[in-house]
């Protein structure tokens, strides 16, 4: 049995879910802005209430690792390895990007089949993406991307692609293909990384505490980021 608490702080949007064996047990969000040093703690307690009250404790702790917010995303791994520190258990990272991708891939039957285009808002017409397709494969790593025309033009030929995410309104009057679709009110949440969270856990896939950090979003530059990409 696996036993997650999830913690996404990448945005504006702040929250935490508990899941066992995938099951979601607790889910709390708000997107109300950049409160995060107020809702993550108490998110966190509630929790913890809820796993007391079933008599169970956390097997890991899952956190999204950007690229995102550097208030919020320290807010978020900073809350995560210190439960990760004093539990003695392991943290498990997920890509921002691609907890958005999971997000429309559960929830939106109409998007089946179709590829992903997760976007967070840069400066001017310059986004953060990836493009996934309907089982979350990555097909194209995370970059910087300046929008224009042409700038998804390979991916638009052929498939369905969905932008979504706080970058894919400004898009929306620049990318005129008919196979692109633009998604509201998409935002990466904590529930969204259960199952994720449960891959990462089932394959070992743990962070060193000592030296983990996310990916801000001021690490990308140009058209390509420098760092190490999802």
């Amino acid at each position: 049995m696996s036993c997650i608490l999830a913690i996404e702080t990448s945005t504006s949007t702040c929250s935490a879910a508990l899941s066992v064996d995938g099951v979601v047990l607790f889910e709390k969000s708000s997107g109300d802005g950049p409160s995060h040093a107020a809702l993550l703690g108490v998110y966190v307690e509630e929790a913890f209430s809820v796993l007391k009250r079933q008599a169970l404790k956390p097997d890991a702790i899952a956190v999204s690792n950007g690229p995102g917010s550097y208030t919020g995303l320290r807010i978020g791994v900073s809350m995560a390895k210190g439960l990760c520190y004093g539990l003695g258990i392991p943290l498990l990272s997920i890509p921002t990007l691609k907890i958005m991708a999971s997000g429309v891939a559960g929830r939106y039957a109409e998007a089946g089949g179709a590829l992903y285009c997760p976007m967070l808002d840069a400066r001017r017409m310059e986004v953060y993406a990836a493009i996934y397709d309907a089982d979350l494969r990555l097909l194209r790593k995370t970059a910087a991307d300046i929008v224009t025309a042409d700038t998804y033009a390979p991916f638009l030929e052929k498939n369905i692609l969905y932008f979504f995410g706080n970058g894919a309104a400004k898009c929306k009057e620049v990318i005129a293909s008919p196979n692109a679709r633009f998604m509201e009110d998409i935002h990466p949440l904590a529930v969204d990384m259960i199952p994720l969270a449960e891959e990462a856990f089932e394959g070992k896939q743990v962070e060193d505490l000592a030296y983990f950090e996310p990916f801000y979003l001021k690490e990308f530059t140009g058209t390509i980021a420098k760092n190490k990409l999802f």
